[in-house]
């Protein structure tokens, strides 16, 4: 059991790298990007490219990932999404999907439609017996990496005077442009950071979560979950939702497989009765 639990823990930090961005884009940002599974596949595709085929360390081939998917994040932001921050819930909906449906045939084409795999160092296949808990190198590895980026998060965005800014720009973009706050540069850079947390989130899941042109479909329920179930309050809520859901996923395919995502839903259900506004709701929003 404290097995599932450590292997639960590991997937859920590293659904919340990869829905941390969604998080603030649509809790923060009031934007709803169905496409942000594709930054993430886009990171996990790089990454496979550069240590598959061209013979880069794995460790040297993360932060080029992170890079990568922040620069696709950063153009698309400037010539594309910024003329939708405006428009109505179903109209970034239509248009987030069609990016969706475009990166999967455009990777499909790119680079066939089987399952990737990244080859990974040796020692991270290794397994580890702790107090009787069966400890992978590679699934630890991810919970240490993962929860340091969650502590930055957290402080980035509650202590920092960027996150000071994002909030004013949010909140009232009219006052904070007359504060001299550069709120499209604000806003550029957070959708850029966004975009690299999920390339990092995917280049690292790649090896647990299996990459393919369906990657962005196949988990972006997974997303909006953490970010509809953690609420909008900051990095906290999303964390805590993300745990939950990796924990109950994993526990429920290893004692219950026979209910698939049942547990998943019906754990969403119960709490989204219980708080409607998420575990940690934000008063106010853009």
């Amino acid at each position: 059991m404290l097995t599932n639990l450590f292997d639960g823990l590991a997937y859920g930090m590293l659904l919340f790298v990869m829905a941390c961005g969604l998080s603030v884009t649509l809790g923060l940002m009031n934007l709803i990007n169905l496409a942000h599974g594709a930054f993430a596949m886009a990171g996990g595709y790089v990454t496979a490219v550069l240590v598959n085929r061209l013979g880069v360390p794995f460790f040297a081939a993360l932060p080029l990932a992170f890079v990568a998917s922040a620069l696709i994040g950063l153009v698309l932001e400037r010539t594309l999404y910024v003329h939708v921050y405006r428009k109505s819930h179903l109209e970034q909906v239509l248009f987030s999907i069609g990016l969706v449906f475009m990166a999967m045939s455009g990777v499909s084409y790119l680079v066939g439609s089987e399952q990737q795999f990244i080859k990974l160092p040796a020692f991270l296949a290794n397994r580890y017996e702790v107090l009787g808990v069966s400890i992978g190198a590679y699934r630890l590895l991810i919970i240490g990496v993962c929860g340091v980026l969650a502590l930055v998060l957290q402080l980035a965005v509650a202590r920092t005077r960027f996150g000071a800014q994002l909030r004013a720009a949010v909140d009232d973009p009219v006052v904070a442009r007359g504060l001299g706050i550069h709120v499209d540069l604000v806003f550029a850079a957070t959708f850029a950071v966004g975009s690299g947390l999920a390339g990092l989130g995917g280049a690292l899941g790649a090896e647990i979560l299996g990459l393919d042109p369906t990657f962005p479909v196949k988990y972006m329920v997974y997303f909006l979950i953490v970010v509809a179930v953690g609420g909008s309050a900051g990095m906290t809520g999303p964390l805590v939702a993300a745990v939950l859901l990796g924990v109950a996923d994993v526990a429920g395919k290893y004692y219950a497989p026979q209910f698939g995502a049942f547990i998943i839903y019906a754990l969403m259900i119960v709490i989204l009765l219980w708080r409607p506004q998420g575990l940690f709701a934000k008063a106010g929003g853009r």
